[in-house]
């Protein structure tokens, strides 16, 4: 058993190459092999987000405060608010994060595999972000 108390976790700042605007990380598991789970506390200000990206596992997203946005490539941006649990299937091409004028957090939760738990690709553009909520 391996026991990690509140704040020996250190809260970083998101790689500014997968993401834009401020985002901060608390790592919550990365569990070692055979386990694959990797589960992180994501918190975004308003206006930030990922950038396109998929898992090769899928991810679950479970919001825990302020609104947010999700999509996937070729459908509309969805809000997303407290207690709503987001599965995105593998492989599938999608970005998330806070609304234009609200942050947001949530709880990322994903399968490495091979070591690998996201293929990470090109910003979203101004136009995507700011498209209407569908």
């Amino acid at each position: 058993m391996d026991i990690h108390l509140a704040g020996s976790r250190p809260t970083r700042r998101a790689p500014q190459e997968y993401f834009v605007g401020t985002v901060w990380q608390d790592p919550i598991i990365a569990a070692e092999a055979p386990a694959r789970i990797v589960s992180t506390r994501v918190s975004f200000e308003p206006g930030a987000r990922t950038n396109w990206h998929s898992h090769p596992l899928g991810q679950t997203l479970y919001v825990i405060s302020g609104v947010g946005r999700v999509q996937t490539a070729g459908q509309p941006v969805r809000e997303i608010r407290p207690g709503d649990v987001v599965w995105i299937p593998p492989g599938e091409k999608h970005w998330h994060g806070g609304s234009p004028s609200n942050g947001m957090t949530h709880i990322a939760m994903q399968e490495s595999l091979n070591g690998s738990y996201a293929t990470w690709m090109e910003p979203v553009s101004e136009a995507d972000y700011s498209a209407k909520v569908g």
